[in-house]
């Protein structure tokens, strides 16, 4: 504790600095001059350059024609950031990481992460349509509390009319494979009507897109993942509305709600591919048993805001967030749901649920401090409630029990302007006070079978394991976690700046709990403390005339981290034990003498390693091992040129995921060579033309129809032929954009 007092003392964190995201032209203010952009995310109304943080900001033009593109939110962050580990082109991120650990995903603050389950499927909340801006705060803090342990994804929604009397837009938009199959035809309709009156103003719109069957670039239908989920052959809704009330000139009540649910179809079947021959898991027409994979989320939240309440800024918003993700599932005679006790091995179906209620509070206030003006502080409060579990629906049994988690951090922060600006310091700390509830609960009996063949002919047969009693806990966690950093601007646009923050999330609780399959346990003794992550940081950037760079050298490490390792049935298991995480982060942007022509390359380099004697029960706190690719995303070079002048827009992209190779320290055990990475590139292009009546736009995915196989396929289960899985080949989006 007196580390963190000390460090607390000195004040400052993570300084400013982009990431390889194409950036919108700067909003401009009434005065002629650029308007700066408040990133809400970080709690405080100071402009970027003056934020302790490490920030970038994806605007609505780069965020819509990136979605064009790729077709979601996740995909667009995870093309615009070198750091991000490239998606899996599924409806599960599971495996997906900002600078090696899992981010928080958000909208307007609220969290949609489900970490006490982690289903993976926040990446898919909203539609895109709604969203206007997304902010990205790299490395671990926990100025959203829980949960960001790699970052922060916060999904900035549409925001409330400026201009008196009606307003809105619409989108059309239709997707095709490069062979125009008829069933990967997609398409996708979206709306929203905007009103204001005086002081109140409505917003609501809808959102409803199709989406066919996807095709590799050697023509060949993509394998379906039939229990994670897809976002091909489904269709989906989103929902949104907003109300808004001015009560003063300064003081302003909103009210924001949405739902989004997206199903599949259940259209198709998988067929095994061959790891050995490089052909991938492919799909045929079929019906899967059970409801098709699919997840639905819904989130209310009503907000206060005062920019002036006694010279400060006054931020307040309570929420209810409510998240249901459904497996697919299957009959499998090696599958965790088998139980002779309710059908004959080899007969028993069952799917999975999860479902995690969120309810929340978060109360801040800001200003300069009275007298001595170049300090300004923000004080705050945060609650959180979330109720998790995991049920298997087509037998009624509970596979994770009912986990309650509880939150109730104080905070504050300072930042300090020295010597006209030349210096900045800032920092704060952050009181987390948690607590996990779990009752008694019974594992699945869990029966797996080893059929008897020519070449196993012992320990054949049923074995069960699991079906045991685990004794309930309420095992609680206090700490203080702090940020502190400074910053060097000697001249305007040029700084350096140095930096470290703590963050926090809990491990994969269900993944933990389900797995015991000895008697004599108990919550308190399967390792369900939460992992408090770190960041250090050093860096420079230059933002003068056309040249916009950066560069940044990061390490964190977690001592009671987690590490995803293979289980049984293609389900993964969690691992506590210590990890440290390195990367490099170079960006150049340069703006030719060409009008409206710029060049944009980012580098990334990410390292991670774990202490491997952990995973075999005698930890020693040295890491030796590589982490593999379901927990660390490949090395990438990003490429891009887009041109901007008039009604006239266009982008090329080319993002190459550099190969890597896992190994350990000499006499540790080898990883398995089978997941090595071989790397691949692939090429986008967009081009939009503003016709006077709506914008028309042509967007080309993997423009030159290249065969890879995804990075997590590549890296993760190499025996599995059910999960190669090709990426998606050249893809045509023509779309219509119109706003009134």
């Amino acid at each position: 504790m007196n580390r963190k007092l000390f460090a607390a003392a000195l004040a400052g964190t993570a300084l400013s600095t982009p990431a390889f995201a194409q950036q919108d032209a700067a909003p401009v203010a009434e005065d002629g001059g650029a308007e700066t952009i408040v990133v809400t995310a970080a709690r405080t109304i100071l402009p970027p350059n003056a934020l302790p943080l490490t920030i970038d900001v994806i605007g609505k033009d780069s965020l819509d024609q990136q979605i064009a593109i790729s077709g979601s939110v996740t995909d667009a962050v995870a093309t615009l950031t070198p750091s991000f580990s490239p998606t899996r082109q599924k409806l599960s991120g599971a495996g997906e990481t900002l600078r090696g650990r899992s981010p928080l995903y958000a909208i307007n603050g609220i969290p949609q992460s489900t970490p006490m389950r982690d289903g993976s499927r926040d990446g898919f909340t909203v539609d895109g349509f709604f969203v206007d801006r997304v902010e990205l705060i790299y490395g671990s803090n926990a100025l959203q509390g829980i949960g960001g342990t790699g970052g922060i994804v916060n999904q900035v929604t549409v925001g409330a009319p400026s201009t008196e009397g009606l307003s809105g837009r619409l989108l059309l938009q239709g997707t095709a494979d490069d062979g125009f199959s008829k069933d990967g035809l997609g398409g996708k309709v979206a709306g929203l009507v905007q009103y204001k009156a005086d002081r109140f103003d409505a917003t609501f719109g809808a959102a409803w897109e199709k989406r066919g069957a996807f095709y590799d670039g050697e023509g060949r239908r993509i394998g379906i993942n039939l229990t994670q989920g897809e976002t091909q052959d489904s269709k989906a809704l989103s929902l949104f509305a907003r109300l808004g009330y001015e009560v003063t000139d300064t003081m302003r009540l909103d009210l924001i709600a949405s739902r989004f649910e997206l199903k599949g179809d259940g259209d198709y079947v998988a067929v095994a591919g061959n790891r050995l021959t490089g052909v991938p898991t492919s799909a045929v027409h079929g019906t899967p048993p059970g409801k098709s994979a699919q997840n639905r989320t819904e989130s209310v939240a009503l907000s206060l805001t005062d920019s002036n309440l006694g010279g400060g800024n006054f931020v307040s918003q309570i929420f209810f967030n409510r998240s249901r993700d459904t497996f697919g599932g299957e009959i499998n005679p090696q599958a965790t749901f088998q139980d002779p006790a309710l059908a004959p091995v080899g007969t028993l179906f069952d799917q999975s649920q999860n479902r995690s209620r969120k309810l929340g509070a978060k109360i801040s206030y800001e200003r300069a401090v009275p007298g001595f003006e170049n300090l300004t502080v923000t004080l705050g409060f945060d609650a959180l409630f979330d109720k998790t579990e995991q049920a298997l629906i087509a037998t009624g049994r509970v596979w994770v029990p009912p986990s309650d988690f509880r939150s109730l951090a104080p905070f504050g922060q300072a930042n300090l302007k020295l010597f006209d600006g030349i210096v900045r310091v800032a920092g704060g700390v952050r009181w987390e006070n948690v607590r996990i509830k779990i009752d008694d609960y019974h594992t699945l009996a869990s029966t797996t079978f080893r059929a008897c063949s020519a070449t196993v002919t012992t320990n054949c047969g049923v074995s069960t394991y699991g079906g045991v009693d685990v004794a309930g806990a309420k095992p609680s966690f206090k700490d203080l976690l702090v940020n502190g950093g400074v910053i060097v601007e000697p001249w305007d646009g040029i700084r350096a700046y140095a930096s470290y923050a703590e963050g926090f999330t809990v491990p994969d609780i269900g993944r933990i709990t389900r797995s015991v399959g000895e008697a004599g346990f108990s919550v308190n003794s399967i390792g369900v403390d939460p992992i408090v992550s770190n960041n250090r940081e050093i860096g420079l950037e230059v933002k003068r005339g056309p040249l916009d760079a950066s560069a940044a050298y990061f390490w964190s490490s977690s001592d009671k981290g987690q590490l995803l390792i293979q289980g049984t049935d293609r389900n993964f298991d969690v691992q506590r034990l210590r990890i440290e995480i390195q990367g490099l982060e170079l960006n150049l942007g340069v703006r030719l003498p060409i009008d409206g022509l710029k060049l944009n390359v980012g580098y990334a380099h990410i390292k991670g390693l774990f202490d491997s004697d952990a995973s075999r029960g005698a930890p020693d706190g040295i890491v030796d091992t590589d982490l593999d690719g379901v927990n660390i995303s490949p090395d990438r070079v990003n490429l891009s040129a887009s041109y901007a002048k008039g009604p006239l827009s266009a982008l090329v992209q080319t993002q190459f995921f550099l190969s890597r190779s896992f190994h350990a320290m000499e006499g540790k055990p080898q990883p398995n060579q089978a997941n090595n990475f071989g790397g691949y590139n692939i090429t986008d292009a967009s081009i939009r033309y503003d016709t006077g009546f709506g914008g028309l736009s042509l967007s080309v995915q993997n423009l030159f129809d290249k065969f890879y196989i995804d990075y997590s396929s590549d890296t993760r289960l190499p025996t599995d032929n059910l999960a190669f899985f090709a990426g998606r080949g050249r893809t045509f989006t023509l779309g219509w954009d119109y706003r009134f």
